[in-house]
């Protein structure tokens, strides 16, 4: 049985597909889909904590799932403007799972991650899929990977 690690960006996919299809993400769906005849290694959700109770209860049905969450806060500037990302926990996470699994399952359509995703194939030797909402994803991105699953309505909540 292969060995799969998965990496989701949480905002990421929440944006994206909220932007392309008004809808959200069903992590049910795609959990199924992604763990068919593998074995988890790791399963890592990336969120940014706003620390309302609606959010909480999405992280404990992502638990419940088989995620493990992995909360940031976010940050407020001076200036009015918020940051939040998980860019480099992801590719750190990422780097140290890499020679546990068979295959690395990264759910973003962030540019940024085209040399993560590059490295791991190449230095790793690992397949690496990428999920995300193609018009929202990096082609750099999507020529890193081994292979690009385009989010469409087959992964989202009805």
């Amino acid at each position: 049985m292969l060995k799969v690690a998965i990496f989701v960006d949480v905002n990421n996919v929440y944006y994206t597909v909220r932007e392309a299809y008004r809808k959200n993400f069903d992590y049910n769906k795609f959990w199924a889909k992604v763990t068919a005849n593998r074995e988890v290694v790791q399963a890592f959700c990336y969120a940014i904590d706003k620390g309302d109770q609606k959010q909480r209860e999405f992280q404990n049905i992502l638990r419940a799932i088989g995620f493990k969450v992995k909360l940031k806060p976010l940050i407020q500037r001076a200036d009015g403007s918020a940051k939040g990302d998980w860019d480099v926990g992801i590719a750190l996470d990422a780097m140290e799972h890499a020679e546990q699994a068979d295959i690395i399952v990264l759910v973003s359509g962030d540019g940024d991650f085209d040399l993560l995703v590059n490295k791991i194939r190449v230095k790793y030797g690992k397949k690496v899929e990428v999920y995300g909402v193609a018009q929202f994803t990096a082609a750099s991105l999507i020529h890193a990977s081994s292979e690009f699953i385009a989010i469409d309505n087959q992964l989202l909540l009805e």
